[in-house]
């Protein structure tokens, strides 16, 4: 990097800890990391774009109710599944802290703290459902477009799983009312 490049990305940086100050005065927020997210989310998606371009496949002009509501009920169960279950803390490991069992098969974790903005923003997408959803809806549905038939399969599977846990919290609500009685 020239000088010029290098007075220019400096500049950039001061100016936006001088917005995370005055946008959190008393908390540390991690606005650069949140960036780099935004910055990896929007990379992923033009590289879909030029997938699908490269391969000249069509983006389908309205999607199917079917798949929409296939796609929604698997990235519910997949977003748990990545941010939440015991089976995947080896992939938050390296952002997050375990602090223990959250009930049926679901962890509590915090978010790695040790300052790095982009870890502490990774961390908090990796432990939150809710922000990891985005991710898995726009995987889901890029799948739809570029393999349709194996993205189907997918998320067939986990909306099975989906509805298997709804059964299992079910049976267990019965077994509990029967002892009561």
């Amino acid at each position: 990097m020239n000088q010029q490049s290098t007075a220019v990305v400096a500049g950039f940086r001061a100016r936006a800890a001088a917005i995370g100050r005055r946008y959190a005065p008393r908390e540390r927020r991690p606005l650069a990391g949140y960036v780099a997210s935004m910055a990896g989310f929007t990379v992923a998606a033009a590289g879909f774009a030029g997938l699908v371009r490269a391969t000249g496949r069509r983006l389908p002009e309205r999607p199917a109710l079917a798949d929409v509501v296939l796609v929604s009920i698997a990235t519910h169960k997949l977003s748990r599944l990545l941010t939440k279950e015991a089976v995947t803390s080896p992939l938050r490991a390296p952002f997050t802290r375990y602090q223990g069992p959250a009930g049926s098969a679901e962890l509590r974790e915090e978010v790695r703290d040790d300052g790095s903005a982009t870890r502490h923003a990774v961390g908090e997408l990796v432990s939150c459902p809710f922000c990891m959803a985005v991710w898995v809806a726009g995987a889901l549905t890029g799948g739809l477009v570029l393999a349709p038939r194996a993205t189907r399969l997918v998320a067939t599977i986990m909306t099975a799983v989906t509805a298997s846990d709804f059964l299992q919290f079910a049976y267990a609500a019965a077994r509990r009312s029967e002892q009561h009685d």
